[in-house]
């Protein structure tokens, strides 16, 4: 982390997350990809209940972030017993968001999609959806938990074997238990849902067995995880719960846009579903690189090793960037053939075809924005980039795309996603410069 040069240490860590994020987004489409196949309806539910479901990812990669920078600084720091401390923790807090999203599985998923649709197919499908993916999603915090520990001690290499096992299991049992192939019975939307289930339950072993055997530069230990600290709680929450809210905040956002949409047409919300499994693709492995990026900040901010944090800055927005321009210029001249995927509709391709078009003009500005607020995650800045994802998502897109909308023109309501990335930019040069100045500046160069 404080000797390799920094290009080589930065790819190192980071092409093993892209490519298993990759994988992730993978499985994400396809899975959408043989819903779409039962029925719109069902691809409708699936859309339905995606901010639910993103909010249980926003849960847990705050969680995993907080804890992340606190044990890679802490090593940095050479401060090993508050690294273990960080460590088991880590699994503590693992256990008690599960049992969080259990009880909202059990409680609070008929609530909330009745809420947005009066049509019992789709809510039904929603429900039989949500229930499995909540009730048993001990698998999925078990899984980002282990995963990301072996990440804090720079074994990116393990981390992505555990990302796609789960993902390849998925793979395999979607088709099998959607459509109920080789004797199994057909269970659409719950298969689906058990498929992702089973495949994050075995990465959860996986990331077990890989953190026992070989993440050295940590001791896990039972008794630390029954019996959490709450200062290392309060340092790990101090980033985690900025970043959690930061994350939660597109739960807000997506669930805003399928009201709006909804109104316009189902189709338009199952777009909407569509656009987002896409742009997975373009989004995961920037999420990937700055994954990478952030251990190597949070060790060298520890080490005060300045040269190396610059440059790992500058060489991350470089790649993220390079990878959302391609991005763009996919949508921008492949959009018909990325919807078919979806077997969508004529109505589908006549609305989604502009939409991705105008959409991925936002893509020019994220790259930046999304390396910037990981940076401030790793500087144990995590307030800052809640800042960011709320005026970007809440007080600018949003309202902005329910504006456009009282024009009853569909076509105008993805202008708002660029005019929001335009106002996110200008915030992040503003904090980024803010932040150096205050904490990076002063620090003593180095050669690094």
């Amino acid at each position: 982390m404080g000797t390799m040069p920094v290009n080589r240490l930065l790819i190192t860590m980071s092409v093993p997350m892209m490519l298993s994020m990759l994988v992730q987004a993978l499985y994400n489409v396809v899975d959408s990809m043989f819903v779409a196949r039962i029925s719109e309806a069902a691809l409708t539910a699936v859309t339905l209940a995606y901010p639910m479901q993103n909010l249980m990812i926003a849960v847990g990669i705050g969680t995993c972030v907080g804890f992340n920078a606190l044990l890679s600084r802490s090593l940095g720091e050479r401060e090993f017993a508050r690294a273990n401390k960080a460590a088991d923790n880590a699994v503590f807090l693992g256990f008690v968001n599960f049992l969080l999203f259990a009880c909202i599985g059990l409680f609070v998923i008929s609530f909330y999609l009745n809420a947005q649709t009066n049509i019992a197919e789709i809510i039904r499908y929603g429900h039989d959806y949500l229930f499995i993916v909540c009730v048993f999603s001990l698998g999925f915090f078990g899984q980002i938990t282990f995963s990301r520990l072996l990440q804090s001690t720079g074994k990116t290499m393990f981390s992505m074997m555990i990302q796609l096992s789960g993902a390849l299991v998925n793979l395999i049992l979607d088709p099998i238990l959607i459509f109920g192939l080789f004797g199994f019975p057909r269970m659409e939307v719950a298969g689906a849902a058990i498929a992702t289930v089973i495949g994050q339950f075995t990465a959860m072993m996986l990331g077990i067995i890989l953190n026992l055997l070989y993440n050295k530069e940590i001791t896990l230990s039972l008794r630390g995880m029954i019996h959490p600290d709450a200062a290392i709680l309060k340092r790990i929450y101090s980033v985690g719960i900025p970043t959690i809210a930061m994350n939660s905040i597109s739960s807000v956002m997506i669930f805003g846009m399928n009201q709006i949409l909804i109104s316009f047409s189902s189709t338009a919300t199952a777009l909407f579903g569509v656009y987002f499994k896409l742009q997975s693709f373009v989004f995961m492995p920037v999420i990937g690189l700055n994954n990478g990026m952030v251990p190597i900040i949070a060790y060298n901010f520890g080490a005060k090793k300045k040269a190396r944090m610059i440059r790992t800055f500058r060489l991350a927005v470089t790649y993220g960037v390079s990878i959302l321009l391609i991005g763009m210029l996919v949508f921008q001249l492949f959009p018909h053939r990325l919807l078919l995927l979806f077997n969508a509709s004529e109505e589908m391709l006549a609305i989604g075809i502009p939409a991705l078009r105008t959409i991925s003009l936002s893509y020019l500005f994220p790259g930046f924005c999304i390396i910037t607020l990981s940076t401030f995650q790793a500087l144990g800045h995590g307030l800052k980039g809640f800042i960011v994802s709320l005026v970007r998502q809440l007080v600018f897109l949003l309202p902005t795309a329910y504006l456009l909308s009282l024009t009853g023109r569909l076509e105008l309501i993805w202008f708002s996603f660029p005019i929001a990335e335009i106002v996110a930019v200008l915030l992040c040069i503003m904090m980024l410069i803010r932040v150096y100045r205050q904490e990076v500046e002063l620090m003593p160069d180095e050669d690094g």
